[in-house]
């Protein structure tokens, strides 16, 4: 018998957290319930459920930032509540903004970096959409002053990441994305000049390659345009998706011509969660100059206190992201960003060559010339008792994610590895995945698997 009795109407949170019936019962997953819970015990619980996720800090496969430091937590906590489209209601957020814009139009070198005009967005695909309406937009005007029909609109991509088809698809644009081949993986002029018309909108090097970590040669792209103009009379604008480069070629290879620099260059978009340093949720496009973003696409509101200009595709963001992109740039200024960046770059570098000692694979990106990283096959006819695929899903059991893929039309038979170097990485993990590599390796030499093994399956390729 119980020496004390406790009340029916006593309140559950006396209890341990792990003995009320919240966690005694399967949390409810799709249906709301109909009682209210202990709010720490809910948070332990989510924790709990969370702790499923892969470690961040590990996940070698995401462009995206995944080491914050405490001051950008403690910015993001007292923003949580500031709607950076409320212009009126938090200005200064919104001059910040502003100061972001102008900051990174400096960094590209527009020669109007004061003057000219941009905005943060959700991450960078919804900055490449603004950018692409911006020269469809600018396209149309031109045809209508010339009489002629604007029903087939054009753009010019090498092999681009999925947001340049939606793009397409979602503001009926033909996109004419030009193939990888086994001794081309890039977007070459050569290649562009092949599908360029009058109704080309515009032309879209990728700087900064999803698939191979490169840089397209936005130099040599402008130029040939520069030659195809003056022949033909074709006046084709770039707009420069630098998603991930924008923030590492302005530090650590300043030698590359890519950015406003170029006449010809339009519109850039970045995105401030990658290399940028910033929390998920914030990328920008900056013009080269203002009459470069077409009036027609700024609306006007008034509906939230004052007369506000807005160009974004979405509507009410958070404030947070914004104020960590400049908490960045004041925090780190061009000396720190030129250090992380270097660091991220020395160890791909690393990576790469350690790979390359392996013997087993073939480096297809050694990690110096353009993003932080490093992308290998495995050798032609090689056959180690794995394919890259079984090797990235046995480096999850020691936490790495490891992206392992095919590529696209034309080379599906090349089958890669990658891996991303970000801000928090340090020589002491490099060297970790090195050794954990080598563990699975070993594994599979005495454990292979018995699937039947092509060249594709096995992620190597025929070279020859």
């Amino acid at each position: 018998m119980a020496l004390h009795l406790v009340d029916s109407d006593k309140s559950e949170s006396i209890f341990d957290d792990y003995a009320q019936p919240a966690a005694t019962q399967a949390i409810p997953k799709y249906k709301l319930c109909n009682n209210s819970s202990d709010p720490e015990l809910v948070r332990n619980l989510l924790l709990d459920e969370l702790l499923l996720d892969g470690n961040a800090k590990q996940n070698l496969a995401t462009f995206c930032q995944t080491d914050l430091d405490s001051n950008i937590h403690v910015l993001m906590d007292k923003c949580l509540d500031k709607n950076m489209i409320d212009k009126d209601e938090y200005p200064q957020t919104a001059e910040i903004e502003n100061r972001c814009v102008h900051i990174l139009a400096d960094l590209w070198h527009s020669p109007q970096s004061a003057t000219t005009i941009g905005c943060s967005t959700t991450g960078s695909s919804e900055a490449a959409m603004l950018g692409g309406l911006a020269l469809k937009w600018k396209w149309r005007q031109r045809r209508e002053k010339e009489g002629k029909p604007t029903d087939k609109p054009n753009i010019i991509t090498g092999p681009v990441q999925i947001c340049w088809h939606k793009f397409a698809r979602y503001f009926d644009v033909e996109i004419r994305e030009i193939p990888m081949e086994h001794d081309r993986l890039l977007m070459t002029p050569e290649e562009v000049l092949k599908r360029v018309d009058e109704n080309t909108i515009g032309v879209v090097p990728t700087f900064g390659v999803t698939f191979t970590l490169e840089y397209e040669n936005v130099k040599a792209i402008s130029e040939a345009l520069d030659k195809l103009q003056e022949e033909k009379g074709l006046d084709i604008p770039i707009h420069v998706d630098a998603a991930s480069g924008g923030f590492i070629a302005p530090f650590i290879q300043e030698d590359i011509v890519w950015d406003f620099r170029l006449p010809r260059v339009k519109s850039i978009n970045a995105s401030g969660h990658k290399y940028g340093l910033s929390p998920l949720g914030v990328g920008w496009v900056v013009w080269r100059e203002k009459t470069d973003l077409p009036e027609d696409l700024i609306f006007r509101v008034n509906y939230l206190g004052g007369d506000m200009p807005t160009f974004a595709l979405n509507f009410s963001r958070p404030g947070g992201q914004i104020i960590a992109q400049y908490y960045n740039f004041i925090r780190h200024g061009r000396e720190g960003y030129k250090r992380i960046q270097q660091a991220c770059l020395d160890h791909g570098i690393y990576i790469a060559e350690e790979v390359k000692k392996l013997g087993l694979f073939d480096l297809l990106y050694d990690g110096k010339s353009a993003l932080p990283g490093a992308a290998w096959m495995l050798k032609k006819d090689v056959n180690p008792g794995f394919n890259l695929y079984d090797l990235s899903d046995r480096m999850r059991t020691r936490g790495w994610q490891i992206a392992s893929y095919s590529l696209p039309a034309n080379c599906e038979d090349m089958v890669i590895q990658r891996v991303l170097i970000r801000h928090g990485f340090s020589r002491d993990m490099a060297d970790l995945l090195i050794e954990d590599l080598k563990r699975c390796i070993d594994y599979f030499q005495k454990n292979p698997v018995t699937h039947g093994f092509t060249e594709k399956e096995a992620g190597g390729f025929n070279h020859s």
